[in-house]
């Protein structure tokens, strides 16, 4: 069966390699067309080079940045607004022409706590995203966006109870309380151990956070079996999951 095209949606550069790195190095390998859309930072910033360069160790298509700037950075895009204050129907209409271009199967963004660190642009950006992947398919909003096209599935990137409590000692140096889901939200556990290399070299390309001791510094600290053990594994809630006896090992469109 042929591996269904992908648009990975997230906050900040770091955050695709992060999240979902395994995941967009699998299907960009499969052959099927992949891509991240950024929606802060500025394309002419140190950490957008560091994003196109973790896209390509991934093999996934080149940057798309909204460019709004990062709730927390006003340096990430001079001039520009911050993501959290842009108008929200500006936002979604932006992200629909992306979504009606590349016409992925999947999308896949953070989950409605903004993954573990809960980061106000992460929260955002999955409101956004909601709203986006529902308006692309609909004909009558955004006309002048493109030709609609509706994604078969949407993915949001999560962590279960049980892997933030075991993950927990690797990330209390950041300081920050961990949210994550109950085990049985998870609709696909998935094994990524054959792309971590890719991973692993995708979250370090991100040297800016490497070198301010981020999660991709603390990463960097580790021993390559912890790596695994922090990377090695891919949790995703399918928003309104086709109903299935099975547990998932990979997305499905």
């Amino acid at each position: 069966m042929p591996v269904p095209s992908l648009l990975g949606v997230f906050a900040h550069p770091d955050d695709e390699s992060l999240c979902a790195g395994g995941v967009l190095a699998r299907h960009a390998a499969a052959g099927a067309r992949t891509a991240v859309v950024t929606a802060t930072w500025a394309e002419d910033t140190p950490r957008a080079a560091e994003l196109a360069e973790a896209l390509r160790i991934l093999g996934v298509d080149k940057p798309r940045m909204l460019g709004y700037a990062d709730a927390r950075a006003p340096q990430s895009a001079p001039g520009s607004e911050r993501f959290c204050d842009a108008p929200l129907d500006e936002a979604v209409r932006r992200l629909v022409e992306h979504i009606r271009e590349l016409r992925p199967e999947i999308v896949v963004t953070h989950d409605a706590y903004g993954g573990l660190t809960g980061h106000q642009d992460h929260v955002h950006t999955h409101r956004v995203t909601m709203l986006a992947v529902q308006a692309a398919g609909l004909d009558r909003l955004y006309p002048g966006a493109g030709d609609p096209w509706q994604p078969g599935a949407l993915y949001l990137a999560t962590h279960p109870d049980s892997a933030a409590r075991a993950l927990g000692g690797f990330l209390a140096p950041t300081g920050k309380a961990l949210r994550s889901v109950p085990d049985e939200r998870i609709t696909a556990t998935v094994d990524v151990r054959p792309w971590l290399e890719q991973k692993v070299a995708a979250v370090l390309a991100h040297r800016t956070e490497v070198d301010r001791g981020a999660v991709p510094g603390l990463i960097a600290g580790l021993s390559a079996p912890h790596q695994e053990q922090l990377l090695a594994t891919e949790w995703y809630i399918r928003h309104n999951p086709v109903a299935t006896s099975t547990a998932q090992t990979e997305l499905t469109a």
